[in-house]
This record gives structure tokens, sequence and C-alpha cells, in this order.
């Protein structure tokens, strides 16, 4: 009786020839829509003048001392870092309760996953428009408020409403998106872990801090550097609801980049806004991810 013979196995070159071979593709696309692009960005903000090569100056740092001594862009900063922080915290925190109360056997959880996930696949030009309508002076929520006896707030006009208004946007949209993320944690941490903790004599409190929390440590940590890059590239709230203003007390760092490359045309000085936000970004990330390596390695 003749057996099928067993595929040839590989040798070491010739798995690396392969990988190479199934990789050359991404690489290139990667190449061409991420790497040179940045690239680009970062000769750019050395240059002063339009895209093209005849159109541009060699100025050197002159964009980013530009930057260092402009007003506006140190309050778009203060902007940004107050919108991450205050956005980034809620955002973690309300959908990690929610993900343990819906771990549980909950009627209608399937409903209410569903529900929470909603906001994150709308588009952000949409949900712009419908929460610019909510909020505008004669819009439902002012007269919600007169009905209950409250005069109506400008929230879209006043330099002290306009922001919490856009970080209970980002907030909304990204719960939905990080509920799935924490119920997937969920899923991963081992029953038998909180059957010890209970044979300890350990609370829903201790269960939660010294089970669920550290189990979860690597979900968070994804949680937290996805949320902060998606609250930094905050475009399209901005641009739909407020403009940046009132007084550019809601202009953030994406849009004052867009703001002074295509209202203002000046190309160099907003791919060096645009080279600091990146940096930004990588120097964030880099830090979340260090301090995950090290409680790894310290446990």
């Amino acid at each position: 009786m003749n057996h099928p013979k067993s595929p040839p196995k590989l040798t070491l070159d010739q798995e690396s020839v392969a990988a190479w071979v199934f990789l050359t593709p991404a690489l290139f696309l990667m190449a061409i829509f991420i790497i040179w692009p940045i690239i680009y960005l970062i000769y750019l903000s050395f240059t002063q003048g339009s895209f093209t090569r005849s159109g541009t100056e060699w100025v050197g740092l002159t964009n980013y001392l530009r930057l260092i001594v402009s007003p506006d862009f140190w309050q778009v900063i203060g902007n940004t870092i107050y919108f991450t922080i205050a956005t980034v915290i809620p955002s973690l925190i309300i959908p990690l309760a929610l993900a343990v109360m819906l771990d549980q056997t909950l009627m209608l959880r399937a409903f209410l996953r569903t529900a929470y996930f909603i906001p994150s696949i709308t588009s952000l030009v949409a949900v712009g428009l419908g929460w610019r309508w909510l909020f505008q002076t004669d819009g439902p929520v002012n007269g919600f408020l007169s009905q209950i006896g409250f005069d109506p707030i400008p929230w879209l006009s006043s330099t002290v409403w306009a922001m919490p208004i856009l970080i209970l946007l980002s907030i909304w949209k990204q719960l939905g998106f990080n509920l799935v993320v924490f119920l997937a944690g969920l899923q991963t941490i081992p029953i038998n872990r909180y059957e010890a903790a209970e044979l300890d004599g350990a609370g829903p409190w201790q269960k939660f801090w010294y089970v669920t929390l550290p189990g979860l440590q690597p979900t968070l940590v994804f949680a937290t550097v996805t949320t902060v890059i998606f609250t930094l590239r905050s475009f399209e709230p901005v641009y739909v609801i407020t403009g940046g203003g009132p007084l550019n007390s809601t202009n953030l760092l994406v849009y004052y980049i867009y703001e002074q490359a295509f209202s203002q045309f000046d190309f160099g000085y907003a791919a060096a806004a645009a080279t600091l936000l990146l940096a930004i970004a990588l120097v964030l990330v880099y830090f979340q991810l260090q301090i995950f390596g090290e409680d790894q390695a310290s446990k």
C-alpha cells in the first residue's frame, strides 16, 4: 500500500525567502503610504513655500522657532492636553465598569453590547452635525432646560462650555470600542483565579482589584494607546461643531495644522506642527509600553 508522501520541509533559508515573498507587497505599500509621507513631512517642516520642489525654500529650524514663540500654538497645545486628559480617563474607566457588569449574567446583555458599540461605527461628521443641532442655542437641550426652569446656555459660543461638549462627544464615540476590547480581555482571565479568590474570602472589590485588573493589564495598555491616539488626532468634531472657536478655546492640534496648511497655505509651518504631533504620539506610546514592560518584568 502506497502512503501519501509528506510535503518537504523548508530549510531556514527557504523559510526566509518565503517570508520575504509574502511580506514584500505589504512592505512596499507601507513604504509608499506611511514611511515616505513621514519622511516628506519632516523634510517639508524645514522648508517654506508650496508642495512642489521648485516652490520650496530651505529655512532650517525657522518653522520650529515660530512654533515656540507663537502664543496661539501654546494655547492649542494647552487645549489639546486638556482635551486628551479629560477624554482618555473617562474613556477607560466607564467602558471598564460597563464591561465588568456586562460580563456577568445580565438580561439583555447582547442587546446592550450592540447598543454601546453603535457609536464607534457611526460617522463622526454625521454625529458632529447631530450634536451641533442638539446643543445650539435654540436646540433640544436648551429647550429641555427651559422646560424645567433653567435659562438657556450658549453651549457652543461659550469659552467655558464648548470644550466640554467636544469632550463628551469624544467619550461617547470611544466608549463602544473600548467596551468590546475590555469584554474580550475579560474572557482571557481564567475562572479559577476568581474561585481561588472567593475561597480566600475576597469580596467583589478585592476580586476586581487583585484579579481583574492584573489580568486586564495587556488589554489596558492596548486600550490606553488606541484611545490616546484617537484623541490626539481628533479633527472632525472641531471642524463640524465649533471651528476652533470661540476665541480659539476649542482649537486642537490637528485642526490647527489643517488651518495653517489649507487656510493660511503655510505648509512648512504646518508640517513642523505635524512633526511635533507625531513625536508626541510616539513618546506617549513609548512610555506606555515601557511602563507595561516593567510591570510584566516585575511579575
